[in-house]
């Protein structure tokens, strides 16, 4: 109890921070895995809906994740939001809250670069032991450069750090890479990796599709830096839009 209440009072901290220093800016959250340098928009609602599975049995292995998230721009160059994890492991069905904030506190437009932090809290409430995870924040730093061409890339290196998290669950930092490929006026080559064993340690290629009315399909496949032979990947699907 005493680590949640330390972890949260760095988080609100964070919070406090972010809202305090803040300038203005749009779009969504993250790439795939990976948070993006973007920021929703001032008065702006993002909601997302992830899946993340493998379609078996949960004797061979399969699972089902799913997160609704949705964030708000506040202003500021600032975001908030909340997601809710949502599991099925067969056995067990364990919850998450996972409230988040991010910051972008750099964006140069002219030389394509930006820089964001943020930090989320990951709150088991249900089935808590099936997640081998207590109450810990996941505390990052992005920085993208935007090449200026008509199908120009964009790519976004960070850092990121578990404060608070158990030991015995795997490594407690890392380093987070990305890169952003347009193929067309409307499909893009997505990929992302973040470093380490632990449950965030994957990298994710995918296709991502923008859709009519602000709306945004990304589909790629997760797979785990350690245990990918032993059956550590999964389809990652995801549907975003913005109101």
């Amino acid at each position: 109890m005493h680590k949640a209440k330390s972890i949260a009072g760095a988080f609100g901290l964070l919070l406090a921070t972010v809202l305090m220093n803040a300038y203005s800016v749009a779009a969504q959250s993250t790439i795939m895995n990976a948070p993006s340098t973007d920021v929703v928009a001032e008065k702006k609602v993002y909601f997302e809906f992830d899946y993340i599975g493998k379609p078996k049995s949960a004797d061979d292995g399969g699972f089902t994740t799913i997160v609704p998230r949705a964030v708000v721009g506040v202003g500021g160059n600032v975001e908030v939001g909340v997601n809710v994890g949502i599991n099925d492991f067969g056995s067990a069905e364990p919850v998450e809250i996972q409230p988040n904030v991010k910051w972008r506190f750099y964006n140069n437009e002219d030389n394509g670069v930006a820089a964001a932090a943020g930090g989320i809290l990951f709150l088991p409430i249900h089935d808590r032991d099936a997640l081998a995870d207590d109450n810990f924040g996941f505390i990052y730093t992005t920085v993208s450069k935007k090449v200026k061409a008509t199908y120009g890339p964009r790519l976004t290196g960070g850092v990121y750090g578990l404060a608070g998290r158990q030991d015995g669950n795997g490594t407690k930092g890392g380093a987070i890479v990305a890169y952003e490929q347009p193929l067309h006026s409307r499909v893009s080559f997505v990929a992302d990796w973040l470093s380490g064993k632990n449950r965030f340690g994957y990298v994710t290629p995918a296709l991502s599709f923008t859709l009519p009315g602000n709306g945004l399909l990304n589909v790629g496949y997760s797979i785990g830096n350690s245990g990918a032979k032993s059956g550590n990947h999964a389809l990652f699907i995801y549907y975003g839009v913005t109101f």
